[in-house]
């Protein structure tokens, strides 16, 4: 008796339908899936891409099906509308999966061709930037295009859409005015994709701050600076404001050390020792040093020593090594031409208590610089 209420009631052809439509939609996406990797091995981008989309195309396939049979099915079954509904707003959720992992599955493929962790990484650099810019502007309009499909299904949603037009005026400039931040950051990240003033790992002198590019998403750029901690900047700062960028077209630096000695000085044992100390040192490319005299002032004379080295980070070791091997020279060798200030013997030294300062015009001792600051100013 119950199995015959079954068989007469009005969903069972339907929901029999619909199970043979789920069984063949797995069955395809098993037996696809398999053909599918097993053609595009060759291809990385590809076979990232397919590796990536089975989890979601294992739901996009079974609600494919299913919608096909809520459709072929009578209008005057009880409760199909609601049905047709839920099961396509599930359909255009799963496609805007399946769709973002599609995007990150090519582009992980694809820059897997080219590793950024070698030592001439500069093209490397330019694809990974990119690839993920151009990946996360693509994802951001898949993920926009799916809510407004998903909105468009909702009768309620229309009318609102109605009313809003009709009072466009004001609500356009009040959205306008609103979304200026989101839209300036999309046009930044397009800008930075295709002109590319920064790269991931490109090193970089943002706001007094010494950094490299550790990621750029769809609206803020993070750089992970010498003592550990992370800057969080826009991208439309990058388009609007300048800032130093020390890798732009090669990672090869110049560093330089300043020294302040006195007239006496000999330049020229100073200028040997600053060739023995450079190719001694491991950091120094073989490229070019040298040693000059920029400046002087009415007590000491500055001297100015070069030294060239492959990464931002060797310039700045090598510039401490010279800057210690020609201290210590001078130190060692030349202690009485170190900077000094003089006293004339027939000079009339000043009487105590002629002159008496006014505290508060006295000059202020500058505060010493925190630990931090010590080492970003060396």
């Amino acid at each position: 008796m119950n199995g015959q209420v079954i068989l007469s009631h009005p969903w069972f052809p339907t929901l029999t339908a619909a199970a043979v439509a789920v069984a063949v939609a797995l069955v395809v996406h098993r037996i696809g899936g398999m053909l599918l990797m097993r053609l595009t091995r060759p291809l990385p981008g590809l076979y990232s891409m397919v590796d990536k989309c089975r989890p979601a195309a294992r739901w996009v396939l079974p609600l494919i099906g299913l919608q096909m049979v809520w459709q072929a099915a009578p209008d005057e079954l009880r409760g199909m509308g609601s049905v047709r509904h839920l099961n396509g707003l599930l359909l255009i959720a799963s496609v805007a999966w399946l769709a973002v992992r599609a995007i990150n599955g090519f582009t992980e493929g694809f820059l897997s061709k080219y590793p950024a962790n070698v030592a001439d990484n500069l093209y490397a650099r330019r694809l990974h930037t990119q690839g993920r810019v151009l990946a996360r502007t693509a994802i951001s309009a898949v993920l926009i295009a799916a809510a407004s499909l998903m909105l468009m299904t909702f009768p309620g949603a229309r009318q609102v859409g109605a009313s809003l037009l009709a009072s466009a005026g004001v609500i356009g400039i009040i959205a306008g005015l609103a979304a200026k931040p989101v839209f300036s950051n999309l046009i930044a990240g397009l800008q930075l994709a295709l002109a590319q003033p920064i790269r991931i790992d490109d090193v970089l002198v943002v706001e007094g701050e010494w950094g490299r590019v550790e990621e750029i998403t769809g609206t803020f750029v993070v750089m992970r600076l010498w003592d550990e901690r992370c800057l969080i900047l826009p991208l439309s700062y990058f388009i609007e404001k300048p800032f130093q960028n020390w890798t732009r077209s090669s990672s090869q630096l110049l560093g330089s050390a300043f020294f302040y000695v006195d007239f006496g000085m000999p330049v020229a044992p100073l200028r040997t020792e600053l060739e023995r100390i450079v190719r001694s040192a491991p950091e120094w490319d073989g490229r070019s040093f040298s040693l000059q005299v920029t400046d002087i002032t009415e007590r000491t004379m500055q001297l100015r020593a070069l030294g060239t080295a492959a990464t931002s980070g060797l310039a700045f070791e090598l510039r401490c090594r010279i800057r210690e091997g020609l201290i210590s020279f001078m130190q060692r060798e030349y202690p009485q031409h170190l900077p000094q200030v003089r006293l004339r013997q027939d000079a009339p030294l000043p009487q105590a208590g002629l002159v008496q300062q006014d505290p508060a015009q006295a000059p202020q001792q500058p505060e010493a610089p925190a630990h931090g600051q010590r080492r970003a100013a060396a």
